[in-house]
């Protein structure tokens, strides 16, 4: 098996060049983003598409959030991520299988059909969960690239996966906003230290390996700057699997939340780890191949 990105294997961090395409689909005619929508992802790594969904459809998604967030007892337990050193929740995971609202969002046409589009192939829900970031509490997220990650410790092959957040709440410059490194998914940044066993179970709340050393972070954020994209809720900002992104704690009143869904290319399905001893469970990463069905229509007063 050829590791076209080896990571956490060496002493000194490396840079190896991407090796694929970021849109693997030219604009067509019928193609669900424009010929300028497609461009830009391909190269800066991420677009945002301002009201995808009507106020009715965030109403119904909002409810489903605040139920959620309000009663975890009937969720899958290993699936609730509290802060690191608090009891406040930062992510529910696998929310597409716990919640019929949320298997809905994952298969809408307006997120399952871009994504097939860019990746050029079927797609599945690699991961699905639900970002929560409380008002004067809500803790960063610290630079990563999700692939590299995924690469590592569930086996993803290739660069041939993209991510989708749903804002549920307005972001603003000032609570957190994601923030994202343009042209960054063109570079692999091969990581340092060795993958300690059950990792998952601290780097869901505070990530230590897999995370890119400060002199190449500061290196491409001089040469490619950093961007905030914000948005009122019903935005959707699509990123590359490979794009560098984070975000700032929370310390404004305001609280930011985004259901976040991972679209993988069937042809790219997870293999054995490349840099773990053993891989993560199935609720950070689907090892079971369920292709999406995209559906029409609008997500108001779809069922709980």
């Amino acid at each position: 098996m050829h590791d076209h990105y080896p990571t956490r294997s060496a002493a000194e961090p490396q840079l190896f060049p991407r090796s694929e395409p970021v849109a693997r689909r030219a604009w067509q005619p019928g193609a669900p983003l424009t010929a300028e929508q497609i461009a830009q992802f391909d190269r800066d790594g991420y677009l945002v598409l301002e009201g995808v969904f009507s106020e009715a459809e965030m109403a119904t998604l909002q409810a489903e959030t605040g139920r959620l967030l309000g009663d975890p007892r009937g969720l899958k337990d290993e699936t609730v991520i509290a802060e690191h050193g608090s009891r406040e929740i930062r992510s529910i995971f696998e929310i597409h299988e716990q919640s019929d609202t949320m298997a809905r969002l994952a298969a809408d046409e307006r997120l399952a059909g871009v994504a097939g589009y860019l990746l050029d192939d079927e797609v599945y829900v690699h991961q699905s969960r639900l970002n929560y970031k409380p008002g004067f509490k809500g803790r960063e997220f610290y630079w990563h690239s999700d692939f590299e990650t995924w690469h590592a410790e569930d086996g993803m092959p290739r660069m041939r996966a993209l991510s989708m957040s749903v804002l549920l709440a307005e972001n603003t410059p000032n609570n957190g906003p994601l923030m994202v490194i343009p042209g960054s998914q063109h570079v692999f940044i091969a990581c340092v230290g060795e993958t300690p066993d059950d990792h998952y179970k601290a780097s869901l709340r505070k990530q230590e390996y897999g995370v890119p050393d400060e002199d190449t972070l500061a290196e491409l954020a001089h040469r490619q700057g950093i961007v905030a994209p914000t948005g009122k809720p019903g935005t959707v900002i699509v990123f590359d699997c490979n794009t560098m992104h984070g975000s700032n704690g929370n310390i404004t009143p305001f609280p930011r939340a985004n259901a976040f869904l991972v679209y993988n290319a069937v042809s790219n399905r997870l293999e054995a780890p490349f840099a773990a001893a053993t891989p993560r469970p199935d609720f950070i990463a689907a090892r079971d191949v369920k292709p999406v069905t995209p559906v029409s229509g609008s997500l108001e007063g779809v069922p709980a």
